[in-house]
C-alpha cells in the first residue's frame, strides 16, 4: 500500500538521524502527556473501514478513519463502542487506541484494551508487524495488540485496529438523588454487589445521577426498586453526553486530576471539586492552576494505596503528568519501548 510505504520510508529516515517524530491523527489530544516534540506524522491519510460484520461484532478500520465515520457505521445496526470514547471533533480511531480514554460506560462494558482484538503496527524500522486477529475467538497475540492501549504511541504507528463492538441496550433510563459524596460511594458499593444493570454513575455537587442499560423489565424493575427522579429522554442524552465527551462543566478552568482508586476507597479529601464516576473508582479532582505543583504530591501521596493519580490537564506539567512507575516496572516499559522503537523517534518524552 502507498501509504504505507510513504510511513516507512518517513520512519526509517527519521530512524537513521534519530530525528523525533510525533505521530497524530485529529491532534485532538495534543493537550494529554508531556510536551510534544518531533515533526508531525499525520496519520489521516490512511483511512477507511476496512472490514465491518455486524453479526461477527468486529469492526477493523485504519488508523486515520475518523471516530465519526466509525460510529455512524456501527449506529446503522444499531451497535457501539461500548467503552465509550470522548467523541473530540476530528478524532481518529488510532488516537482512540493510543489515548485509551473511555467513558462512563467504562465501569460496567470495560476499557479501550479490553476490545482491542488485533492490530497492525510499523515499528521504528518501518517494518509492519500484526498482532491478534479480526475475530473474538483469535487470541494469537492478542496482549500484545492491547498494549498499544495507552501507550500514546510510544511504541510505534498503528496502522490498522480490530475492535470488538456490541449491541446497544434496548432499554435505557436514567435516575437522580440527592446524596452526600459519603452516601453516594456507600450506596455505589452496595448497588455494585445486587444484580443492577447499572452502566454508568455521576456524582457531583451532591447529585448522584444513575444510568440503567438492558432489557426493558430489567431496568422498569430497577427502577422500581432504587426510586429516585427519573430524567426525560432528552435530558438524560445530553448529561451522560456532555460527561463522555468531557464538555461538562466540570472539565473546564482550573487543573484536572484523574484519580484512578479502589471503588470501596473512602471521600478522599483533597482542596478542590471532585466529580466521581465509575462506582467511585474514577475521581475527577479540579483544583486552582495556581496549586498544580503545590498539590501534585499530596494527591499521589493520598491515592498511593492501590491506586494512581494523572495530572490530565495543567498549563503546568512539572509535576510530571503520569503517576510516577515503580524501578521494576519502569524498567518494563523502556524494554518494551527500545524492542519496538530502537532509535527512540516515536514521541519521545510523551508519557515520561
Amino acid at each position: 500500500m502507498r501509504t504505507y510505504d510513504d510511513f516507512a520510508a518517513r520512519i526509517r529516515a527519521a530512524s537513521a538521524a534519530r530525528a523525533p517524530l510525533r505521530l497524530r491523527g485529529g491532534g485532538t489530544k495534543d493537550w494529554y502527556g508531556q510536551a510534544l516534540q518531533g515533526e508531525i506524522l499525520d496519520t489521516r491519510a490512511n483511512s477507511g473501514i476496512i472490514a465491518y460484520e455486524p453479526t461477527e461484532l468486529v469492526i477493523t478500520a485504519r488508523c486515520g478513519t475518523p471516530l465519526a465515520e466509525i460510529e455512524a457505521a456501527l449506529a446503522q445496526h444499531h451497535q457501539m463502542l461500548a467503552f465509550e470514547p470522548p467523541r473530540f471533533e476530528g478524532a481518529t480511531i488510532g488516537g482512540v487506541v493510543a489515548s485509551a480514554l473511555s467513558g462512563p460506560r467504562r465501569a460496567s462494558a470495560g476499557a479501550v484494551r479490553d476490545f482491542v482484538l488485533g492490530a497492525v503496527l510499523m515499528d521504528g524500522r518501518g517494518e509492519v508487524l500484526r498482532f491478534g486477529g479480526q475475530v473474538m475467538k483469535n487470541v494469537a497475540g492478542y496482549d500484545v495488540a492491547r498494549l498499544l492501549a495507552g501507550s500514546l504511541g510510544t511504541l510505534g504507528l498503528i496502522l490498522e485496529v480490530s475492535l470488538k463492538v456490541l449491541p446497544k441496550p434496548v432499554s435505557e433510563a436514567s435516575l437522580r438523588f440527592g446524596m452526600s459524596e459519603i452516601e453516594a460511594l456507600t450506596r455505589l458499593n452496595e448497588w455494585a454487589g445486587q444484580p443492577l444493570p447499572i452502566s454508568a454513575s455521576c456524582w457531583h455537587q451532591d447529585v448522584l445521577s444513575l444510568r440503567l442499560s438492558g432489557a426493558q423489565a430489567a431496568v422498569a424493575a430497577a427502577q422500581r426498586k432504587l426510586g429516585g427522579q427519573a430524567l426525560s429522554g432528552t435530558d438524560a442524552d445530553a448529561f451522560w453526553a456532555a460527561l463522555r465527551d468531557q464538555s461538562h462543566a466540570h472539565f473546564r478552568g482550573g487543573s484536572l486530576w484523574r484519580m484512578s482508586v479502589p471503588s470501596h476507597a473512602s471521600a478522599i479529601i483533597l482542596r478542590g471539586e471532585q466529580l466521581i464516576e465509575w462506582g467511585g473508582a474514577q475521581r475527577w479532582l479540579k483544583i486552582a492552576e495556581d496549586d498544580t505543583a503545590a498539590s501534585a504530591e499530596a494527591i499521589r501521596r493520598t491515592v498511593a494505596a492501590g491506586g494512581h493519580a494523572t495530572l490530565y490537564r495543567a498549563g503546568d506539567k512539572s509535576a510530571g503528568v503520569f503517576h510516577p512507575l515503580a524501578p521494576a516496572l519502569a524498567n518494563i516499559h523502556e524494554r518494551l519501548r527500545r524492542c519496538f522503537d530502537p532509535a527512540g523517534i516515536f514521541n519521545p518524552g510523551r508519557m515520561y
